[in-house]
């Protein structure tokens, strides 16, 4: 999914799938199978105290640290999604804060955010000097 949101962004097969839900169902069954099997009594301890040392301790536990991954993957991917159809939407370039997104997640969200905020405020520019320069045509023919 990844390499085809960031090399094949405009690909009509990207969109297609991208429209859909049903890529994140794999992962979530993957997340379901991990998560009812590192619960056990040791672990509904870390829900009952969720304090760092305790969810260290908890994903320190194989199948809690697979939950955790896939987890992550998921949740990367549905903000990945997110950002991609954002680019498509208002025509922002995405690759960077896509590439950044699958590392990073987080930091993948901020580039993207802060590049929105570059490109809408550079394009209300514009849409205010067209603004202006419709008002001028319009004086002037009345």
């Amino acid at each position: 999914i990844w390499i085809i949101i960031i090399f094949f962004p405009n690909w009509k097969i990207t969109r297609k799938i991208l429209k859909s839900f049903l890529f994140f169902i794999p992962p979530i069954f993957s997340y379901i199978f991990f998560v009812v099997a590192s619960f056990n009594s040791s672990s509904w301890s870390v829900f009952a105290d969720p304090q760092l040392e305790n969810i260290a301790r908890f994903y320190s536990m194989e199948n809690a640290a697979g939950s955790g991954w896939v987890h992550f993957l998921v949740v990367d991917l549905f903000v990945g999604r997110w950002i991609y159809w954002q680019g498509q939407k208002k025509k922002i370039w995405t690759i960077h804060s896509l590439i950044l997104c699958v590392f990073l997640a987080p930091v993948g969200l901020l580039s993207h955010i802060i590049t929105a905020y570059f490109f809408d405020k550079n394009n209300n520019s514009d849409d205010d000097d067209s603004n202006l320069e419709e008002a001028k045509t319009d004086a002037a023919v009345s």
